[in-house]
C-alpha cells in the first residue's frame, strides 16, 4: 500500500505506511498540509533570515542564528550522519521530501490556506536535507539557558558573588517541565502510567504536534516538533512509553576572547600565551522595510563569537563571547537515536537508545509492559572545570578546556514513584541551577494521598494549582501591626486564602498584586536599581538580564534571607499591601492571568482571544506570569499526556490549541476548550476508528 492518512475527531493524524521511510515521507507531507507556515518560520529562525519577512522585530535573533553558526552546525550533522548512519539519513531526507511535497501541494480535503503568507507577501521555501537538525538545534539553542552566566556576572559585579544564590533559579527560577511514573505496584491495573506536561513558551501553532505513526516495524503514538521526523520526546509504543524533561543541565560555555584585527583576518589569543587565527566573514541579512544589514560571523577554537567583537560590544565596551556547545563540537545532534525510539519494544530498548541523546539534556522516565522501569538522565555534558559553569571564562587562560562527556546518572523509584520537575535531582551533579522544589514535592504529596492511581485520574494531578512558593511573603504579612483598616483587612483575608490559584480567585487575585507591588518596590530600591541596566550585550540575550523578573523569580530568597544589603523589607511589604488595599483587583486572578501565546506575527490574534487561566509559576499547573511585569502567562503546558502501559487505548493527550495550525480550520483551537478545563481527548489506534483522508 502507499503511505495512508487518517484523521480521528480532533484532526490528528494517524499515517499507515510498508515502511519506515514511506512513513516519514508521510509525516512530512501531512506536516505540511497542517503547519505550513509554522514550518516556513521555522525554517527561517534556523537559517537566520526570519527578518526578511517578519521585520526588524526579528533581527535581534537572526543575528544569533547568524553568529552562532546554526545552520552550518546543522549541515554538519547532517554530514556525519549520512557517513555514520546512512539509514537514519535517509529517513529524514525521506521526511524533508514530505515536507516539500506537502508545501507543494497546499492544505488537503479543501482545507483553508494559512492566511500569514497572504499577509507577508511570502511562498513556503524549499527544505533541504539539514532543515530538520536546523529547526531542533534553533529550538533547543537557548534551552540551556548559558545567557544566566552573564547575569551571574552582571549581578557579581554590583552585589557580590553572594548574590548569585539569592537570585538563583531555585529560590524559585524559570519554569520548566512536570512527568511523574507510577509503577504497577501504585496503579490499580498492576501496570505502570507515565503523565506529565511540557512547560514551553505557547506558541500558536503548538509547538508540539500529535501524531500516530504505524507501518509493520512499528505503531507508536507521540508528540512530535513540527519539522522534525520521529518521536522524540513522548511517546507510546503500546507495550513501553517514554517521557522528558528538561534536566537543568549545565552544558554551554561561554568564553571571554580577546581578538585583534591583522592584515590577513582576526586572531584570537589562546591559552597557550600566542595569538590563533579565528576563520571570519561577512553575512547580509535582508531586514523587510529597512533594507540590508551586515553580520561579522568570527569563529575562534573555543567556538562561534556570538556578542562583541574585535572592537567590543556596541557601546565600546571591550568584550567578545565565544559559545562552545557540543553538536558544533561533535557534530552530533543525536539524531540517530529517532529510529531506535520508534522500533522500541522493552525498557531496555529505550535505554539503549538514549545512550546516544545528544541534546537537550533531559531526565527520561520510561516503562514497559513487563514492569520494566526507567529513569535516568540521558544528553551530552562535557568535563570541565567547575568555573565554567558559573561565568565566562577567560578563553586566554589555562584550565577552562572540555576533556571528556560525563556519564549520565541514573535514579530509581521512592515507594513505587518517581517524581521529575526540573528539580535538584539525579541531573544535579551536571548542572548549576534547577528549580525550585515546589512543583516536585507537591506531585510527590498528591501521589502519597492513596495507594493506587489510574490514568483517568491524573488530570486531578496536573491542574493542581496550590501555590508551594506563597509563603514567604504571607509570613512577612502576618508580622506586619499598625495597618490601616482596610489594609489589615486585607492581610486577615489573605492570611485566610487557601493558597490556590484558581481563575476565579478573588484572593489569588489580590495576592497576586500583592506580590506584583512587593517585587516593583524590591526593584526600584536603590540598591538593586543599580542592576537593572544590563551590558550591551546583544538584544535576544536581554531577558536574561531583566531585573524585575529576576526579583520576581526569586522572591522567596529575598524575602527569607537574613539580610539583603539592609533593605527594610518588612517596610516594602507594607508600603505594597496599604497600596493593593487602596486599589484592590476588581476582578478574579483569570482576569489578568491571561494565556499569551507567542505569534510569529504578533498582530494576528487579539488579547479578546486570550482565556484566563488558573495555575501560577510554583504550581504544578504551571502558567508562568512574570510578577511585577505582567499576571499574563507566556508559559504553561504546551501538552499533557497520560501513557497507560495497561492499555494504550486508555491513554489520553492534549495541546493548547488544536492539531492544526490554520486559522479558520476546525481544528486550529478544538482542544483549548479541553487544555483549560484540564481534560483529555482520547488516543486512538484503531484504524477502523478513524476517518481516511482522501489523496488529494
Amino acid at each position: 500500500m502507499s503511505a495512508e492518512t487518517y484523521r480521528d475527531a480532533w484532526g490528528i493524524p494517524h499515517l499507515r505506511a510498508d515502511t519506515p521511510r514511506e512513513l516519514a515521507r508521510a509525516q512530512g507531507r501531512v506536516t505540511a498540509r497542517d503547519r505550513a507556515w509554522q514550518l516556513e518560520v521555522e525554517r527561517h529562525r534556523a537559517q537566520g533570515t526570519s527578518a526578511s519577512f517578519l521585520g526588524p522585530e526579528a533581527l535581534p535573533w537572526d543575528r544569533l542564528a547568524r553568529r552562532a553558526r546554526v545552520a552550518d552546525t546543522a549541515r554538519r550533522c547532517f554530514t556525519a550522519l549520512e557517513e555514520k548512519d546512512p539509514e537514519t539519513a535517509a529517513w529524514v531526507r525521506a521526511y524533508v521530501d514530505g515536507v516539500n511535497e506537502g508545501l507543494a501541494e497546499g492544505p488537503g480535503d479543501d482545507g483553508p490556506a494559512a492566511p500569514e503568507f497572504a499577509r507577508t507577501g511570502l511562498a513556503p521555501g524549499r527544505w533541504e536535507p539539514w532543515t530538520p537538525l536546523g529547526v531542533w538545534l534553533a529550538t533547543h539553542i537557548l534551552f540551556a539557558g548559558f545567557p544566566a552566566k552573564l547575569w551571574r556576572e552582571h549581578i557579581t559585579a554590583h552585589l557580590g558573588p553572594e548574590a548569585v544564590a539569592l537570585f538563583a533559579a531555585d529560590g524559585p527560577g524559570t519554569a520548566g517541565s512536570n512527568g511523574w511514573l507510577v509503577s504497577g505496584e501504585r496503579t490499580t491495573t498492576g501496570y505502570a502510567v507515565i503523565a506529565g506536561d511540557p512547560h514551553r513558551f505557547i506558541e500558536d501553532p503548538g509547538v508540539y504536534q500529535q501524531v500516530h505513526l504505524s507501518c509493520p516495524e512499528f505503531d507508536v503514538v507521540g508528540l512530535a516538533v513540527p519539522g522534525v521526523p520521529g518521536v522524540a520526546h513522548f511517546g507510546h509504543t503500546g507495550t513501553v512509553a517514554w517521557a522528558i524533561t528538561n534536566a537543568m543541565a549545565d552544558y554551554q560555555d561561554l568564553y571571554r576572547e580577546r581578538l585583534r584585527r591583522t592584515g590577513a583576518g582576526v586572531e584570537a589569543l589562546g591559552p597557550d600565551g600566542t595569538w590563533h587565527r579565528a576563520a571570519r566573514h561577512t553575512e547580509r541579512i535582508d531586514v523587510a522595510g529597512e533594507g540590508t544589514v551586515e553580520v561579522e560571523v568570527i569563529e575562534t577554537d573555543r567556538g562561534p563569537v556570538i556578542a562583541g567583537g574585535p572592537e567590543g560590544l556596541d557601546d565600546g565596551t571591550p568584550a567578545a563571547l565565544s559559545l562552545r556547545y557540543p553538536p558544533r563540537v561533535t557534530a552530533d545532534l543525536g539524531f540517530g537515536v529517532l529510529l531506535p525510539l520508534l522500533r522500541a519494544r522493552r525498557v531496555a530498548d529505550v535505554d539503549r537508545a538514549l545512550d546516544a541523546w545528544a541534546e537537550p539534556v533531559n531526565v527520561v522516565q520510561a516503562a514497559d509492559t513487563e514492569g520494566g522501569l526507567l529513569h535516568r538522565v540521558a544528553g551530552r555534558v562535557p568535563v570541565r572545570p567547575a568555573a565554567n559553569g558559573l561565568r565566562p571564562v577567560p578563553a586566554w587562560e589555562d584550565g577552562h578546556e572540555w576533556t571528556g562527556w560525563h556519564t549520565p546518572p541514573r535514579a530509581g523509584l521512592t515507594e513505587g514513584v518517581a517524581v521529575m520537575a526540573n528539580q535538584r535531582g539525579p541531573a544535579a551533579p551536571l548542572g548549576v541551577e534547577f528549580a525550585p522544589p515546589h512543583r516536585a514535592e507537591r506531585i510527590a504529596a498528591l501521589l502519597a494521598e492513596k495507594e493506587h492511581w489510574s490514568a483517568a485520574d491524573m488530570p486531578a494531578i496536573h491542574t493542581d494549582t496550590h501555590l508551594g512558593s506563597a509563603g514567604p511573603l504571607l509570613d512577612h504579612l502576618a508580622a506586619l501591626s499598625g495597618l490601616t483598616s482596610a489594609a489589615a483587612a486585607l492581610r486577615d483575608r489573605l492570611l485566610g486564602w487557601d493558597r490556590r490559584m484558581d481563575a476565579g480567585s478573588t484572593d489569588a487575585a489580590a495576592y497576586a498584586a500583592v506580590r506584583a507591588a512587593v517585587v516593583r518596590g524590591l526593584t526600584a530600591h536603590p540598591v538593586l536599581a543599580a542592576a537593572s541596566v544590563p551590558p550591551a550585550y546583544p538584544e535576544v540575550l536581554l531577558p536574561w538580564l531583566a531585573l524585575v523578573p529576576r526579583v520576581g523569580h526569586a522572591l522567596e530568597h529575598l524575602l527569607r534571607a537574613e539580610d539583603l544589603y539592609g533593605i527594610d523589607r518588612a517596610a516594602t511589604v507594607r508600603a505594597a499591601l496599604e497600596e493593593v488595599a487602596a486599589r484592590p483587583p476588581a476582578g478574579t486572578w483569570g482576569d489578568t492571568h491571561r494565556l499569551a501565546p507567542w505569534r510569529a506575527l504578533p498582530d494576528s490574534g487579539s488579547r479578546a482571544e486570550e482565556p484566563g487561566l488558573s495555575g501560577d509559576h510554583d504550581c504544578v499547573l504551571c502558567t508562568s506570569p512574570v510578577p511585577g511585569l505582567t499576571d499574563r502567562a507566556a508559559r504553561g503546558p504546551a501538552a499533557r499526556y497520560v501513557w497507560d502501559l495497561a492499555d494504550r487505548a486508555n491513554s489520553r493527550w492534549v495541546v493548547p490549541h488544536g492539531a492544526s495550525g490554520v486559522p479558520g480550520s476546525p481544528h486550529h483551537r478544538d482542544q483549548q476548550p479541553l487544555w483549560l478545563d484540564g481534560e483529555l481527548a482520547p488516543v486512538i489506534t484503531d484504524f477502523t476508528r478513524l476517518t481516511k483522508e482522501s489523496d488529494g
